[in-house]
């Protein structure tokens, strides 16, 4: 790739290809490529790029970093990574081992008439940032790798009528295994999981005790992610997995409790708590208090007079 400054638009499986030095795909919308296969010059792409496909890697040796925004991570053995179209992406070779492992890539256009075109929305992964990455245990490896053979022995099969249908069956099966691997490793970092959500909780505190609200409005789900350096996807997963609780529900309880304290120990009335909130309309803080509590705001004062 040209310069690492300006970021390349990779916009198809072909042009990958192209880039790496290697023969075209054998299907312009989907690929899979052995990474031990890449001449030791081609083990990383330089630059900044990003990709207009899905991208799932698991890799060892990986010989270079990668990136978002400033931070680099280094990534060794066994850890799998996964980028969504339109996703930024740069990497530095330093030239170090030949990696190892495999990279599966396809286009959207590659699932449409298939339910999976759809339900893959709802693999939040595929949007989480580089540092979090899959971590695999050996045996979790072995089933991932085997599914990634598995895809690319079919892709280098004859094609015919079902190679599609048998492509797309294995992609679900992998993403399905990737989704309850990374609920084991929600679990086994408990204590780091507990410590991000003990700063979720005195973000919140500090934001109301600040009064943001009324300079930056309500907090959003960006704001406390970008705040605790995670990504949104990830930071709800997290949450629903821990809690119950998407982060937007866990704001809006975080609000809720705020709006119940003011209106027990202050005369405000529920126009002036919804500015003092960062509401922009009353109407909207009367109507998310009234979903949450079954009462209006005035409703539940008197309740306590």
């Amino acid at each position: 790739m040209k310069g690492k400054n300006a970021p390349q638009h990779v916009n198809s499986v072909t042009q990958v290809h192209r880039i790496l030095e290697i023969p075209s795909p054998k299907h312009p919308l989907v690929s899979v490529i052995d990474l031990s296969t890449l001449n030791h010059s081609n083990q990383a792409v330089p630059g900044s790029f990003v990709n207009e496909f899905y991208s799932i890697f698991i890799k060892k040796d990986f010989g270079g970093k990668m990136r978002y925004g400033q931070q680099f991570y280094d990534f060794d053995n066994g850890v799998m990574i996964f980028c969504s179209p339109g996703q930024l992406i740069s990497v530095e070779d330093t030239g170090s081992n030949k990696p190892k492992g495999w990279w599966l890539l396809f286009h959207p256009d590659f699932l449409q008439t298939y339910l999976l075109a759809s339900k893959i929305l709802e693999y939040g992964f595929l949007k989480y940032e580089m540092n979090e990455a899959l971590y695999l245990s050996e045996d979790e490896e072995m089933m991932i790798a085997g599914i990634m053979r598995s895809i690319h022995n079919e892709y280098r099969s004859s094609i015919d009528n079902f190679s599609q249908d048998v492509i797309v069956s294995l992609i679900e099966l992998l993403l399905n295994y990737v989704n309850r691997y990374y609920n084991r490793q929600f679990i086994t970092r408990k204590l780091t999981n507990n410590d991000l959500l003990v700063k979720l909780e005195k973000l919140l505190d500090q934001y109301f005790a600040e009064d943001l609200p009324q300079t930056q409005g309500l907090p959003t789900v960006a704001y406390v992610s970008s705040k605790l350096n995670v990504s949104a996807n990830y930071l709800s997963d997290l949450l629903r997995l821990t809690t119950g609780q998407t982060t937007q529900f866990y704001i809006h309880e975080k609000i809720i409790q705020r709006a119940k304290n003011i209106l027990l120990n202050t005369n405000l009335t529920a126009t002036e708590i919804a500015y003092h909130l960062g509401f922009d309309y009353p109407q909207s803080f009367s109507k998310l208090f009234k979903s949450k509590t079954n009462l209006s705001p005035i409703e539940f004062r008197k309740s306590f007079n």
